[in-house]
């Protein structure tokens, strides 16, 4: 993986290239101290953009829109120690996959960082598999047709879109939401439709044995309460996501789209208010069955 810093802070820069090479995730192939030294053809190597929110001369959301307008089209990681929620959201709603705080802390970068390799490797290898199989239908003698029915995309590649949307494409938990889809799936082309889910032990059970992650009897169950605990992170993270879209911007399509088919909306206007307020924690409750159910209904309808 390949990084791009931005941050008026040298020291800054310093810390997370050293983390970087440390942690063997990558290397830094640039590094600018603000938005306004960076184009699109400097960073046009790197996969991920790393750079802070405030900068003196072009701040990250400004920088996002100009690189985006260039023609950049790689994942940007905001660092910030701002609590302005209505600026998180604008971030978000620019592009930003995820956002690591500051004073940085080694162990977020890195896992904020491993999240983010995971869903890149992920985005590789269903371009890859995509390009093989049109290679794999393509016959050399035959005439080319006038036009063709562009492929439908796959059920990951969906899933991976709608993930971006709800700004969860990084987080720990998306791998396992990937692995509940194609479970969910593969027992509906089994046994028809999906009547209930069974409970969420007993999926995240199921999961695991076809993927053979699960391994001996106690090996098992603690394998299915790190997912269950993934999830459940995971889920309040998109409810956290979506709070701040709606907060920002009631009419945004996203919050309009997604709010009330994922999550009780009494929880939604509750974590709105607690953004809105900079409370510490949440009370919300989220329903990790509705929003599986929720999310996979959404994939087979769009």
């Amino acid at each position: 993986m390949q990084l791009y810093l931005i941050d008026d802070d040298a020291a800054v820069r310093k810390m997370l290239e050293r983390m970087i090479a440390e942690s063997g995730l990558g290397e830094v192939v640039g590094e600018a101290a603000d938005g306004l030294e960076v184009t699109a053809r400097e960073v046009a190597k790197a996969d991920v953009v790393l750079m802070d929110l405030l900068m003196p001369g072009r701040d990250g959301i400004e920088t996002i829109k100009a690189l985006r307008k260039e023609g950049y089209i790689g994942t940007f990681v905001m660092i910030s120690q701002v609590e302005h929620k209505e600026l998180v959201g604008e971030a978000y709603r620019e592009g930003v996959d995820t956002f690591i705080s500051k004073p940085i802390n080694r162990n977020e970068v890195l896992s904020v960082l491993r999240r983010v390799e995971h869903h890149l490797n992920l985005v590789r290898s269903i371009d890859s598999i995509r390009h093989s199989l049109r290679a794999l239908g393509g016959d050399a003698g035959a005439e080319e047709p006038v036009a063709s029915t562009p492929p439908k995309p796959s059920l990951e590649e969906k899933a991976g879109s709608i993930m971006l949307q709800l700004g969860i494409a990084g987080e720990a938990g998306a791998g396992d939401l990937m692995s509940i889809v194609r479970w969910l799936d593969e027992e509906e082309r089994k046994n028809g439709p999906h009547r209930e889910l069974p409970s969420l032990k007993d999926l995240y059970a199921e999961v695991l044995r076809k993927e053979e992650r699960s391994g001996p009897p106690k090996q098992a169950e603690k394998e299915v309460r790190a997912l269950e605990q993934r999830m459940r992170r995971m889920v309040l993270q998109t409810l956290t996501h979506l709070s701040s879209l709606g907060l920002t911007d009631y009419a945004n399509p996203i919050f309009e789209h997604y709010a009330s088919r994922l999550f009780e909306f009494k929880e939604v206007r509750t974590r709105m208010r607690e953004l809105e307020q900079e409370t510490d924690g949440t009370n919300s409750k989220v329903n990790v069955k509705k929003f599986i159910q929720a999310f996979y209904l959404e994939l087979k309808q769009s």
